[in-house]
């Protein structure tokens, strides 16, 4: 066994060295020469029939090693089936990106806004999920007319090639997007990546005079600098206290657990040899976000999860989320830009957050245009989430920032008050 053991080894180290080479082949074969050579050399001076006792090792950790190197899912994107409740549109933009869009116009009776309000969701790259459409869904209601896309590479979405995945080129995409769109200014709401994305567009002088208003939920880091960051979260969070996600997951077949596992751990790049793009899109499902899921609800809420998509709509890119997310830990402060800032913004902050507090309280130190910040209790990183009234609440002071009526909720943190907000919300 500590012969296969050392096999094994010696391919996952021979796999990080190639980036997975050859679908893993580049460290299949010479792992077996290696092993076959070493059976050899032990065997020299064994009689006939016991020399090939060293060669069992090598046959069992080539078995296991080749299961590694075989895909067990189709390597050509399969997309999600269309929704039965929306149209999926298909826009190609400017960029170059394809991406899945749909239109939630406002319900009758109530009053139409006359702006148009884009969704960013969160990720990166993955696909609006059930939960969220209902929200959106529940937007449109009250008059507003709602557009959401799914960032390249997500959903139902046209893939990238791998390096074209950055988060600068999610800012042009949603330039684009409201450029194609043709509606004139819009009022944006991102949450979580999407959040990330918006922040950015409100410090990029190109792209900041498209926007009318801006809500920034639960954003990741919007920098390099801020994504270094190490400090404090929210109340607790369903995390570890929650049932384990039930269904298939794709990190219980070895080809898979060791092609995000490396990912994850930076000893493979998101464009690896080992796995293809379309392939790692197909092989990932929700299971495998393990209690990621959990973490963005309230400890109070850990038994009582809804589910947020449906196996079949389901969709995430794990490869191309980590290469947006280090573009981001790798761009300069844009906080200078940031201070620049005149589209007025909201920032929404949520009790059992799990994102690094400072994350959204790096925004709301550097944009002066941000005019109200609302602390929402009860709540975990995933604000509308179909239990008790959580959606009317978040519907809530989105529609009050929108139409510049006073907040339901006080203004709170203001920029003046972070210190204490970070001593007093853990």
């Amino acid at each position: 066994m500590a012969a296969v053991a050392t096999l094994v080894v010696v391919f996952l180290a021979l796999i990080a060295l190639t980036d997975g080479a050859g679908s893993g082949c580049a460290a299949w074969l010479p792992t077996l020469g290696v092993g076959t050579v070493l059976a050899m050399w032990r065997g020299r001076r064994r009689a006939w029939p016991a020399r090939l006792v060293p060669f069992l090792p090598v046959v069992v950790a080539a078995a296991l090693t080749a299961s590694v190197c075989i895909p067990t899912v189709p390597t050509a994107r399969r997309y999600p089936p269309a929704l039965p409740f929306v149209t999926t549109q298909h826009w190609s933009l400017t960029t170059g990106s394809r991406v899945a869009v749909y239109h939630y116009p406002p319900a009758h009776p109530s009053p139409r806004h006359p702006i148009p309000l884009v969704y960013l969701n969160g990720g990166p790259v993955r696909g609006i999920s059930i939960l969220d459409h209902r929200f959106l869904q529940l937007l449109a209601r009250q008059g507003y007319d709602v557009y959401a896309y799914e960032q390249a590479g997500g959903g139902r979405s046209d893939l990238l090639p791998m390096g074209q995945y950055t988060i600068s080129r999610s800012v042009s995409d949603l330039a684009a997007f409201i450029d194609r769109l043709n509606k004139g200014n819009v009022d944006i709401l991102g949450f979580s990546a999407g959040g990330t994305a918006l922040t950015r567009a409100l410090a990029d002088p190109s792209v900041a005079p498209r926007l009318h208003r801006a809500i920034i939920a639960e954003p990741g880091p919007m920098d390099g600098p801020t994504a270094h960051i190490t400090g404090h979260k929210g109340r607790k969070s369903a995390r570890g206290l929650a049932p384990a996600p039930t269904g298939p997951r794709s990190t219980h077949i070895p080809r898979y657990a060791a092609a995000f596992g490396l990912m994850r751990l930076g000893l493979l790049s998101p464009d690896t040899g080992l796995i293809g793009q379309a392939e790692g899109d197909n092989a990932f499902t929700a299971a495998d976000l393990g209690s990621d899921t959990a973490s963005a609800y309230c400890a109070r809420d850990a038994h009582r999860i809804p589910a947020e998509d449906s196996a079949q709509n389901f969709s995430f890119s794990p490869a191309a989320s980590l290469r947006i997310q280090q573009t981001v830990k790798d761009s300069p402060s844009i906080a200078p830009q940031l201070r620049r800032s005149r589209t007025p913004a909201m920032l929404m902050i949520a009790e059992c957050s799990s994102q690094i507090r400072q994350w959204a309280t790096a925004i709301l130190a550097n944009d002066p245009a941000i005019q109200r910040t609302q602390y929402m209790l009860g709540v975990g990183h995933h604000m509308w989430n179909g239990l008790d009234d959580n959606n009317d609440r978040a519907a809530a002071v989105i529609s009050a920032f929108l139409q510049d009526k006073p907040a339901p909720l006080p203004d709170s943190p203001t920029s003046d008050e972070i210190p204490t907000f970070l001593r007093d919300h853990e």
